[in-house]
């Protein structure tokens, strides 16, 4: 065998490996972009926690985080859709899952709120959630019958992204809201009820 043509068969050889774990390894990488659009996840804090996010409230207010959760109840009032949620702690891909560390404050509870515009038929019947939203120190409304297990200080989440998953494996149902968060925390009606203030107020 031509020993030039040995060479350039190897070169090549070697390329199209060197181009084929590439392509493997950035698809790997690229994993989160199939539960979380990247839109959202440039403009999310970094590996926030529920426990972090309890801890630190004032701090976080009107800034994008993600979680995980199972809807626990749902109340509607004044045109907007309250989801009690009980936290489930996100893996590396954004997926939900039980807390194995037992630990309480990450075993909570925390409020989405959504414009129930668009919602997919089978929101109710997901599983789990993963949650993109924006802080806010809206109030909680009183409901006339309050959640079970509800402190009146977990945090509440304008919804900006939600993505449910069925019991069986993935659910591709997702959710994005059309109305800016801060609109949809600050409504009239409410404030004036009770002196809530929206996302954009300081």
């Amino acid at each position: 065998m031509n020993p030039v043509y040995s060479v350039m068969r190897s070169c090549l050889s070697r390329g199209w490996r060197s181009l084929l774990v590439g392509l493997l390894l950035g698809g790997g990488g690229c994993a989160w972009t199939d539960t979380v659009p990247g839109k959202f996840l440039q403009q999310a804090e970094s590996g926030v926690t529920l426990t972090s996010l309890s801890g630190r409230l004032a701090a976080y207010k009107g800034k994008t985080v993600v979680l995980g959760g199972a809807i626990a109840e749902e109340k509607q009032v004044d045109g907007r859709v309250w989801l009690w949620v009980k936290n489930r702690p996100l893996d590396e891909d954004y997926e939900p899952h039980r807390d194995a560390s037992r630990t309480e404050s990450e075993s909570g509870y925390y409020w989405i709120v959504a414009d129930p515009g668009g919602l997919p038929r089978g929101y109710r019947n997901w599983a789990r959630l993963t949650v993109v939203g924006r802080v806010s120190n809206i109030p909680v409304p009183r409901f006339e019958v309050q959640p079970d297990n509800w402190k009146g200080t977990e945090p509440v989440l304008g919804a900006l992204y939600l993505r449910g998953w069925s019991y069986g494996g993935r659910l591709d149902d997702v959710w994005e809201a059309r109305q800016d968060a801060n609109y949809i925390l600050s409504n009239p009606v409410t404030e004036l009820r009770q002196g809530a203030q929206g996302l954009g107020e300081n």
